[in-house]
């Protein structure tokens, strides 16, 4: 009884040392945050970005009603168009690169519209139209990677009760369709809108 007690003292013992002192720590798990990794080439961005600088020049240059500055700002938007490589969009389905294409050939006629008007409410619903192209259907299918963007909205854009929509660079509502020098409400409706969604990098 007493061996069998000494044995069990022993054993307990060896036990004891071996969790404390011989038993592997186990070794905690790092969790590393995902890099965020770019659809796109630098360079593929920096264009899309250049074509958004052009367009943000138009939609200042509408909200003045400058249209000597707004079709200047047109001839840049349309060369930054043209100056886009599509070809590492053909990675996609065959249903992006198509869609992309003709988005920027629709953004292209309703910008090139834009140079053939005299009338600053005929370029406007140009921009309307330019605008409807761009978003959502442009931005969505070469998921947009560059700085973000506001979707922001008139609600009596036309007539008084025609609604159109812009893209801005900035949250606060500088209205290109109504503008500082409206025929009926001078700069009253300036302000007029509101932000309909937000247009970042996915």
């Amino acid at each position: 009884m007493k061996r069998l007690l000494i044995y069990t003292t022993t054993a307990v013992f060896l036990f004891l040392i071996y969790c404390f002192f011989l038993k592997p720590k186990a070794v905690p798990e790092l969790k590393e945050k995902p890099m965020t990794l770019e659809k796109h080439s630098k360079e593929f961005n920096n264009s899309i970005n250049k074509v958004v600088e052009q367009y943000i020049l138009i939609k200042d240059a509408l909200v003045i009603a400058d249209t000597a500055a707004i079709k200047k700002s047109v001839i840049g938007f349309i060369e930054g168009i043209q100056n886009i490589d599509t070809t590492e969009l053909k990675k996609d389905t065959s249903a992006v690169f198509e869609t992309v294409m003709f988005a920027l050939t629709d953004m292209q006629t309703n910008a090139s519209s834009m140079l053939n008007q005299h009338e600053i409410t005929e370029m406007r619903r140009d921009f309307s139209g330019l605008t409807e192209v761009m978003y959502p259907t442009f931005f969505n299918a070469i998921v947009y990677e560059g700085p973000t963007l506001y979707l922001q909205n008139c609600p009596m854009a036309f007539n008084d009760n025609e609604p159109a929509n812009w893209i801005s660079n900035t949250k606060e509502i500088i209205n290109p369709y109504m503008g500082k020098n409206h025929p009926k409400y001078k700069a009253g409706m300036l302000n007029c809108g509101d932000i309909k969604d937000t247009i970042k990098s996915k």
